[in-house]
């Protein structure tokens, strides 16, 4: 049922402006869907309004009257059309504000028209987009699609800096034991060790531009009117509570997908043909998961940014092979370094038969919940990570980057439901480690433990849970 707050704004007209980046898309956009009860602009990259278009996910749109997208440029110079862009290149066009002029000149398109802007919701690694909103006079709440522990390791760069704990000194502090020095100060997170931060404190240059891209995001969002998080309150509650004490209006709203089951059919049906993904999603992932039996199938995807090399790649198939599991594997176009022809092999490719399925980009919603997934294997993205636990699924996590590292050590250690996978594991590391989480003592209870979470997801996103009185408070403050 539409609560009173949502039926209340049905004059309100709210820009969402993601991170140019999949799963920040895909945050932003089931959070607008969320919020169809208000009329909403969608913008992407004009990059990324182009995969879109490709893909015929907008062609939905000419029944939605209160639900549009467009597009600005993002600064950049022309790249592969549909592959990844340089997160770096990305992150110094934020930086410098080059999206900046194009956005408020939308705006006043915007404005010009029948329904003028009255607040922005904006992703928190897109900070320009709150110095638009201070120069219109509306709200702006920022969207964190990273967890609340990633958040509050992002919130520390400026504090690492001053104590002198980054840059590192050399590479050698990668090796020498310097990472496992404890942290014993940051609020919600006691006797962390610098290694389960962020990414970002691996750093040598005092310069690195992505250091400096988290230091104006994340100081940006003390001065804005509220913060969102996609998480919920059992998973986090000491950083959710730590957190809320330092920021402004902070609502925990999620798991996304939870929430938007629990949405009127006929809401749900009218937005769900607005695909989230940059990459057509091959369906027949899923007739193949209706052959296999429950839980005996481990779901392969490493997200829409990790790359790894040809030998990383055999490695894996092989060790995926010899595990003797049904496994479903996502190998996108742009993800192996070097040759892009690269493939696994004719050998390989008869040995998995039956077996094995390799898809380049899937609906990992379905796929997630599918009943024959008893695993996942994962980059460890947020996204994938709240997915998996709002499906009862244990994981197995090869983290590379960014938050990637804090989710890893939170799934392994604080919600036992998964085991990391290091950096160098070979075919032998991952033949154990997935029959250890599909039929080992230890994925047995890691099963456990994940369907807890899910129960606990459940009830956050329930029409009396944590998740859903946030998501009310979110539309009281894009709207008043």
């Amino acid at each position: 049922m539409e609560s009173a707050a949502r039926s209340a704004a049905k004059q309100v007209h709210v820009v969402c402006i993601p991170s140019p980046i999949q799963s920040h898309i895909k945050g932003m956009l089931k959070m607008a869907k969320l919020l169809y009860s208000i009329f909403i602009t969608f913008v992407n990259t004009e990059f990324n309004h182009r995969r879109f278009l490709k893909l015929g996910l907008l062609e939905s749109l000419d029944g939605l009257s209160g639900f549009r997208f467009e597009a600005i440029p993002d600064g950049l110079p022309p790249s592969d059309p549909d592959a990844t862009q340089d997160i770096p290149a990305l992150s110094h066009s934020i930086i410098e504000n080059k999206m900046l002029l194009p956005f408020q000149n939308l705006l006043a398109k915007l404005n010009a028209g029948i329904h003028p802007v009255t607040s922005i919701l904006s992703d928190g690694f897109m900070p320009f987009a709150a110095d638009a909103a201070q120069s219109l006079g509306v709200p702006v709440v920022f969207l964190w699609t990273v967890s609340a522990g990633a958040f509050m390791g992002f919130c520390q760069s400026r504090n690492l800096l001053e104590k002198g704990l980054i840059p590192l000194k050399d590479d050698s502090c990668l090796t020498n034991g310097y990472l496992d020095t404890i942290i014993d100060w940051i609020p919600g997170m006691p006797n962390i060790c610098l290694r389960d931060l962020p990414g970002y404190v691996r750093t040598t240059d005092p310069d690195d531009l992505i250091l400096n891209y988290i230091i104006k995001a994340t100081d940006r969002a003390r001065n804005v009117t509220g913060n969102v998080f996609h998480t919920f309150d059992d998973l986090e509650p000491e950083l959710v509570n730590a957190i809320s004490t330092m920021f402004p209006n902070v609502c925990t709203i999620g798991p996304q997908q939870l929430l938007l089951d629990q949405e009127p059919f006929e809401k749900v049906e009218q937005l769900k043909a607005i695909g989230y993904s940059l990459w057509e999603e091959e369906q027949t992932c899923l007739q193949w998961l209706d052959s296999k039996e429950a839980n005996s199938v481990i779901y392969v995807n490493f997200g829409s940014i990790t790359v790894m090399s040809p030998e990383q790649l055999a490695e894996f198939g092989w060790g995926l092979s010899n595990s003797n599991h049904h496994f479903l594997w996502i190998i996108r176009p742009d993800m192996i370094v070097g040759d892009s022809k690269t493939t696994l092999g004719l050998e390989f490719m008869e040995t998995i038969k039956g077996r094995g399925f390799i898809a380049k980009w899937c609906p990992q919603d379905e796929v997630i919940r599918h009943p024959s997934v008893g695993g996942y294997l994962t980059h460890g993205g947020w996204n994938s990570i709240l997915e998996s636990l709002s499906a009862g699924v244990p994981m197995l996590c090869w983290p590379h980057f960014g938050d990637q590292i804090s989710n890893c050590r939170y799934v392994c250690d604080e919600w036992e439901c998964g085991m990391e996978i290091r950096n160098d594991a070979n075919r032998d590391d991952v033949e154990k480690l997935v029959r250890l989480l599909m039929d080992g003592i230890e994925g047995n209870k890691m099963k456990s433990k994940a369907m807890e979470w899910k129960k606990l997801a459940e009830k956050a996103c329930g029409p009396d849970g944590s998740s859903s009185a946030n998501l009310d408070k979110l539309v009281l403050l894009l709207t008043n």
